[in-house]
């Protein structure tokens, strides 16, 4: 009797065993299942903000070279000509911009790249993180490719990327540099050519 008591005793507590193991080991999967899921979250929350972050840049650069042109009809100066603030854009009876946006980001303002006359000629994200997108980007920004941060995407006008369409890079020259003109050194055989004088951004491409 007392040999069968003690291995009913033995079985359960080898029972016992098994089922704890079962429970931590169903409590690790249930908290790699939750960890896969939130990250995954994270990923499509940052997607959704990344994608109205270049909607919304876009659209300022856009209201930014409208707003100009329209400035500059009738004027001799070929100068750029920019608003003080972003309000300015979105003012009647022809607003240039629905409305103010804030950064999708960061939920602030946008840190504002000033022209040397004080008014804004571009916009940007406060954000440093590093963006999902790196390539295959719409023509208007196709200029962010390679960029390492959210911070480096710069929605401005001039538009470099508009520039580029307008002059493409030309053979035998690095991206960015300007042709050497005819008669000048190193046009003659023998003589060296000077090496091309980078482009600055959002500098015009013709003389």
């Amino acid at each position: 009797m007392r040999a069968k008591s003690m291995r009913l005793r033995r079985h359960l507590e080898n029972t016992r065993g098994i089922t704890y193991l079962a429970l931590m080991f169903s409590i690790v999967l249930i908290g790699i299942s939750v960890s896969a899921a939130a990250r995954q979250w994270t990923v499509i929350v940052q997607r959704e903000k990344e994608a109205d972050l270049m909607a919304k840049g876009i659209e300022i650069q856009n209201a930014l070279a409208l707003y100009s042109a329209s400035m500059k009809i009738g004027r001799i100066m070929p100068a750029e000509i920019y608003p003080q603030s972003l309000a300015e854009l979105t003012r009647t009876p022809k607003p240039f911009l629905r409305r103010v946006y804030q950064d999708p980001l960061g939920g602030g303002e946008w840190e504002y790249m000033r022209a040397p006359t004080g008014g804004i000629m571009g916009v940007r994200s406060k954000s440093k993180a590093k963006p999902i997108k790196e390539r295959d980007f719409p023509l208007a920004i196709r200029h962010f490719e390679g960029r390492k941060t959210y911070h480096d995407w710069i929605f401005q006008h001039p538009n470099p990327s508009s520039q580029s369409m307008l002059m493409p890079p030309m053979m035998g020259l690095a991206p960015g540099t300007l042709p050497q003109q005819p008669g000048a050194p190193g046009a003659v055989p023998g003589v060296p050519a000077p090496q091309g004088v980078p482009l600055m951004p959002g500098a015009p491409s013709n003389p």
